[in-house]
């Protein structure tokens, strides 16, 4: 962009992702900008979701998490990083904002246009004891240098973690890799609430072990040197306490400066990230922007949002034209052996919004099932009922979760149905994937729901009424694994032969392991005849983790 005859100047409050992303954005479009970033801690930009893995002892280089310095960034981008400087008020009128230092001096600074790049602290209840030495939160490097201590000095052998969402996992995972025994709570009915409850469940059957539980639906109410205290009058050992039960955007600046805060409780921004006030921008978790899918108001507290976010930002200011279309919320994370990706809307989310829609269920293997190492993959998808358009996916495993779960997220923000799935053309060598991938089976499975070649009951809204259940399982897998209730068994290879059992005069629902064989026992029957008939979404297994 040509340079004006007087520099433009951009001042930044809050480094980190959303801050120097559009500092450095800034500075790419406006060569001639004076740019200035003011950082209350003492680290201009670091990478605040690498914290646990240096906890648990996986990055073990410290420095490694600061990714930029006040002297790198004027080095390549002349950007004037001040960390330890506290932005006290925004004065809209004047341009300005007050800035307290290190050494407690205040001093204006004018501004053409603010860049609020605040982000969210964490929520810490009024309860007794959360103020004993061995409670945490985990929000930057020194609350991460603190823990560090705490373990070193102190060798803790029990670790309550209070919240079952991302960071409260990946912390409660942290704890479980330096030796101790863990504990999630979480006030909810299962762990990761932004999961369908069966899906939660199923993670939650994976990852459970002797040194590594969870108390749900559970509500702490004080802090003691020995542990957690509960309303339901019970107790949990702790040596070590995470609380980890959300977060709280920080706009007291915004508030006082007079800005809009949106409904969610983030600074209210347009397309361009433009505050009420079109000279002061918000970006990041304090920032309230809309959900891609649905346009609804939405503050969706992730780092990669933060970042395209401040980028945007800085770009505007520095003159350009860009536009924010918005969030899925697609996030990712690794519990133990697990893998847990979502992407888009939950069934909750979906059905409150006023969507009709549809799930289906799916579990393949990760690459070729004769290649070694190979892992069941277990999507969940929400379709748009008519349009055929995803609206949300879950993604479970071992091992292949992250590219599944980010070709999904591709395909929502593409507007793709599951016609679309099906044809999908994605690499394939047995190492990799399976020549039908499990996204193709996923959309084979959807496909066949959405056009009503095959009828189908959900585990989570059927309720067993008579009709004839039909187990279409090996003999042994019956016996091993047990059997729903006044479910009949004939394993599919002998069904053709054994039509003489099934009645014409009930409604037959299939059903199997997982959901394959259930799906050919239908198509079976259907072609000998039978026409009242469905097939049990996810089989055995998905009825098993719904309660039937």
């Amino acid at each position: 962009m040509k340079p004006s005859n007087r520099r433009r100047k951009i001042v930044i409050v809050g480094g980190v992702a959303g801050g120097a992303s559009a500092a450095a954005k800034a500075r790419r479009v406006d060569e001639s900008a004076e740019i200035q970033v003011f950082e209350r801690g003492p680290h201009i930009s670091f990478a605040n979701c690498g914290l646990p893995y240096f906890i648990a002892g996986e990055i073990d280089d410290r420095s490694k998490l600061v990714v930029m310095t006040p002297e790198r960034f004027w080095e390549r981008s002349r950007v004037e990083a001040h960390t330890g400087h506290d932005v006290l008020a925004v004065n809209r009128k004047r341009k300005t904002i007050t800035v307290k230092g290190p050494d407690g001096v205040t001093h204006e600074e004018d501004y053409d246009k603010l860049i609020l790049s605040q982000g969210a602290r964490p929520i810490v209840p009024s309860i007794p004891g959360v103020a004993l030495p061995h409670v945490f939160t985990l929000r930057d490097i020194p609350d991460m240098d603190r823990i560090v201590k705490h373990i070193s000095e102190n060798t803790p052998k029990h670790a309550v973690v209070v919240g079952g969402g991302f960071i409260g996992l990946e912390m409660a995972e942290a704890f479980h890799h330096r030796g101790m025994h863990v504990t999630i709570v979480e006030r909810n009915p299962n762990i990761l609430p932004l999961l369908d409850r069966d899906m939660a469940v199923y993670l939650q059957n994976q990852i459970r072990r002797p040194d590594f539980d969870f108390k749900t639906s559970a509500d702490a109410v004080a802090f003691t040197e020995a542990g957690v205290e509960f309303s339901d009058g019970t107790s949990l050992a702790a040596d070590i306490i995470l609380l980890s039960v959300g977060v709280k955007a920080e706009v007291e600046l915004a508030k006082s400066a007079g800005l809009l805060i949106g409904v969610t409780g983030g600074v209210k921004v347009n397309g361009r990230m433009e505050s009420s006030d079109p000279d002061i921008y918000a970006v990041g978790d304090a920032a309230e922007t809309m959900h891609a899918l649905t346009g609804a108001r939405a503050r969706i507290a992730l780092a990669g949002p933060a970042n395209r976010q401040g980028r945007i930002a800085g770009a505007n200011a520095a003159g350009a034209k860009m536009t924010y279309p918005g969030a899925l919320g697609t996030s990712i994370v690794r519990v133990l052996n697990m893998t847990v990706g979502l992407t888009g809307m939950n069934s909750a989310q979906a059905a409150k919004a006023g969507f009709s829609f549809f799930t289906s269920l799916t579990r393949e293997h990760s690459h070729a099932h004769y290649y070694p190492g190979a892992k069941p993959v277990m999507i969940k998808l929400l379709v748009e009922d008519g349009t055929q358009r995803l609206l949300g996916a879950q993604v479970l495993g071992e091992i292949g979760t992250d590219k599944r779960v980010d070709v999904l997220a591709t395909a929502i923000t593409g507007k793709m149905t599951v016609d679309d799935l099906e044809t999908l053309d994605l690499a394939y060598s047995p190492p990799f994937g399976s020549a039908q991938d499990p996204v193709n089976t996923a959309g084979f499975v959807a496909g066949h729901i959405a056009r009503g070649e095959i009828s189908t009951v959900a585990p989570e809204t059927w309720k067993p009424d008579g009709e004839f259940l039909l187990d279409v399982r090996d003999t042994d897998e019956v016996v091993e694994l047990g059997k729903l209730t006044n479910a009949v068994n004939i394993p599919l290879g002998q069904l053709r032969d054994r039509l003489a059992e099934i009645p014409h005069d009930r409604r037959i629902i299939t059903y199997c392991q997982k959901g394959q064989r259930g799906y050919l026992a239908t198509c079976l029957l259907k072609g000998n005849g039978f026409e009242n008939v469905a097939n049990l979404r996810g089989g055995y297994i998905q009825a098993r983790l719904n309660g039937l």
